[in-house]
């Protein structure tokens, strides 16, 4: 592949000098031309809509669900619900938009590229790293546990004296990893099967689940703030919000709900990966953004219907404690049966969300490696149109990090990770509206600059109602991928010898 300089002639000339050097939409869009790192346009609307439901709709309609109204909402986690798909609806149309007129791999990195300049690509870019593997990684662990219940209780774990070993994550992340290597469309394929099956169990749950709703479990749909009872906790462990407002480590009230909203958000991690397939989509400027919404709005109703389901067949306080799902309430009226059917439908849907987590981790780090900022081998693309070098050491990343480590409440990191990357690309629709006003838009945000300043303002709203330790966290990891930046992406960037060029000629 050729590392020429970069031609920064004419109106949309980008700058190739400084932290914030840009790279112009048409440079992008003429990249996905390199022979040697080119992807196989294979995907319509349909394969992406697959893909959307495919990563958003897993064990969290199971799970997570019946948690956080035992725990934290009560009734009111189908609200949640609504609050959170409300932030990922507005982000959804400002990734349609830059979708739609920059289709290339690599999602909000490469949006960031060509409108904040190559610092803020990097920052983006490291954090969808984090938002990407970590939750291939999680996720990947909650399918063990399924696949542990489907096999009678006897978890897919070795035991190596003090360390455990989850050899059914591992397995699940390398057979996902051969079929992305393999080809994008037969893996929109297995995903559509996975989805089917999943669908037909969510609605089976809905049929069964609504002949034992009462209206009277609904009340209070809010419940009243209650302290928390675990006095070991401590500041920590309070939400952004709580610590900042002296609200205490509280559950449910209006505190619970904020903090469930967040919660929930996890449930919607994943629309984004769409967006990171423009690149392998036929027909982009049409297709992505009908993929995008499309997925969001589905997968919108599954949540609120579950919901609303879930805490009318039984009083919110039945659901309290860690290992309640919607199996529970089932179980509570004697409906035994329901625990091994949601058992395969989450096994399916969290295949899905692991597959397509995988997808959106590989193009975010492909599109990096063409531009530079980590090595640039890592973009070649084999006879099946994939970035089979990195499909490869991503699946080994995710392998370890599924196979041994406990991540517990790391699965927050994903969600602060999510959300900075729609701030980003929420202010960076009104940036290349102005900068840029010439580019063609196969879908373009109404209202702006109205809509995407409220989407930021959503977004960062529950982030602010993520844990203290989560934004500890968060601010570590930024601060190692500063640490890479300055000592290899920003040397190593072509955009960096395109500038050095300019400067010697």
């Amino acid at each position: 592949m050729s590392d020429s300089p970069r031609d920064a002639a004419g109106p949309a000339a980008q700058r190739t000098t400084g932290l914030f050097r840009t790279k112009s939409v048409e440079q992008s869009i003429r990249d996905t031309d390199d022979p040697d790192a080119k992807l196989r346009k294979d995907l319509t609307s349909w394969d992406l809509t697959v893909f959307g439901v495919a990563v958003v709709v897993g064990a969290g309609i199971f799970t997570l669900t019946a948690r956080t109204a035992g725990n934290m909402a009560g009734p009111a986690v189908s609200l949640a619900f609504v609050f959170a798909a409300v932030a990922c609806g507005l982000a959804a149309l400002c990734y349609a938009e830059f979708a739609s007129t920059v289709p290339v791999a690599g999602s909000a990195y490469t949006f960031s590229y060509a409108t904040f300049g190559e610092l803020i690509a990097w920052i983006i870019g490291w954090d969808l790293i984090l938002e990407f593997a970590l939750g291939t990684s999680v996720v990947a662990k909650g399918w063990s546990q399924y696949l542990g219940t489907v096999m009678g209780g006897h978890q897919p774990i070795w035991h190596f004296g003090s360390v455990k070993f989850d050899w059914g994550a591992v397995v699940l992340i390398a057979v996902l990893g051969v079929l992305l290597a393999l080809g994008t469309k037969l893996s929109s394929r297995v995903s559509a099967v996975a989805v089917a099956i999943k669908l037909a169990v969510i609605a089976l749950v809905v049929v069964v689940g609504a002949t034992y709703f009462k209206a009277s479990n609904l009340k209070p749909f809010v419940p009243p703030s209650v302290p928390n009872a675990d006095t070991s906790t401590g500041k920590l462990q309070q939400t952004l919000f709580q610590l900042v407002t002296g609200g205490g480590n509280s559950h449910f009230g209006w505190y619970g709900l904020l903090a469930a909203a967040s919660i929930v958000f996890f449930a919607f991690i994943g629309f984004d990966v769409v967006a990171t397939a423009a690149e392998e989509t036929k027909d982009p400027q049409r297709n992505v953004p009908r993929g995008i919404l499309g997925s969001l709005a589905i997968v919108t109703v599954l949540y609120v219907v579950v919901s609303l389901v879930l805490t009318g067949m039984v009083p919110y306080t039945q659901l309290q404690g860690e290992d309640a799902t919607l199996a529970t309430a089932f179980a509570i009226h004697g409906v035994t049966w329901a625990k091994n059917l949601i058992s395969i439908g989450a096994l399916a849907g969290l295949t899905t969300v692991v597959m397509v987590l995988f997808l959106g981790q590989t193009r975010v780090l492909f599109a990096m490696a063409r531009d530079g900022l980590v090595p640039r081998q890592l973009a070649h693309t084999g006879s099946k149109g994939t970035p089979v070098r990195i499909t490869a050491i991503v699946g080994v990343v995710c392998a370890v990090l599924a196979g041994f480590v406990d991540f517990g409440t790391l699965e927050e990191m994903v969600n602060i990770g999510t959300l900075f990357a729609f701030v980003l690309v929420s202010v960076g629709v009104v940036l290349l509206r102005r900068s840029r006003p010439d580019l063609p838009r196969g879908f373009r945000v109404p209202l702006v600059p109205l809509i995407p300043i409220v989407s930021v303002i959503a977004c960062a709203w529950l982030m602010f109602n993520l844990s203290v330790e989560t934004w500890l966290r968060f601010v570590i990891w930024m601060a190692i991928g500063m640490v890479l930046y300055f000592a290899y992406g920003r040397r190593h960037a072509l955009l960096n010898k395109a500038g050095a060029s300019e400067i010697g000629s």
